[in-house]
C-alpha cells in the first residue's frame, strides 16, 4: 500500500473518533488548516513543494455534530461480529456464508438476530429448516453488535495501527 493511501482517524475536536480517511484526505485538510496532527506514521509524504511527516491521528479544529453511529447489517459486519467463526460447529475461516436462523421463507426477518456466520457444510446440513428440526444449536446467541468507538475501529488496531488505541478506548494489551 502507497503511503499516501494509508489509513488516518480523525477526531472530533473533543477527541472522539469520528471517521477514517486516508493519507491524501489528511494532508488536504491540514494545508487548509481544519486539523492538526496528533500522531505520525513515520513515513514522509513528499510533492512538488512540500515534505511532511505523514499523519496516523488528526484532530478537526472545529467540532462536527453527526448522528449517533450504526452498525449496518452487511455480510463483512456479521462475519466480524461472529468473528469468522462458524456459529454452528465453531469453525474458522474466511469462506463462510450467511445463515438465518429462522428461515425467510418461514417469517425469519434479515436482522442482526436472525442472522449467523455459518460455514458451507453447516449452512447445507441446516438447510431451510429451524434448529430444533435440524437438531442443530448456536454457539452464541446473535445479537446487534455495539456501535462504540471500539468495535467500529478496533479492526484497524489489530490490523498495525497500533497508535490508535488509546484514542478509541482500547488498552494497550487488548490491541495485540
Amino acid at each position: 500500500m502507497a503511503v499516501i493511501d494509508a489509513n488516518v482517524l480523525v477526531l472530533n475536536l473533543d477527541f472522539q473518533p469520528l471517521n477514517v480517511c486516508n493519507v491524501r484526505r489528511a494532508v488536504v485538510l491540514l494545508s487548509k488548516e481544519k486539523a492538526t496532527v496528533i500522531e505520525h506514521n513515520g513515513h514522509i509524504v513528499t510533492s512538488e513543494r512540500l515534505r511532511l511527516d505523514s499523519p496516523s491521528v488528526i484532530r478537526l479544529a472545529y467540532h462536527v455534530k453527526r448522528p449517533r453511529p450504526v452498525v449496518k447489517l452487511t455480510r463483512k459486519e456479521v462475519l466480524q461480529r461472529d468473528d469468522h467463526t462458524c456459529q454452528y460447529c465453531g469453525r474458522r475461516g474466511n469462506d463462510l456464508t450467511l445463515d438465518h436462523v429462522m428461515p425467510r421463507h418461514r417469517g425469519g426477518q434479515h436482522t442482526w438476530e436472525n442472522v449467523v456466520a455459518a460455514c458451507r457444510s453447516c449452512n447445507h446440513k441446516k438447510g431451510g429448516r429451524t434448529l430444533a428440526e435440524s437438531k442443530m444449536q448456536l454457539l452464541r446467541v446473535p445479537k446487534r453488535p455495539p456501535a462504540t468507538p471500539t468495535y467500529l475501529y478496533g479492526s484497524y488496531v489489530r490490523g498495525g495501527e497500533r497508535a490508535w488505541a488509546k484514542f478509541i478506548g482500547l488498552e494497550e494489551a487488548a490491541a495485540s
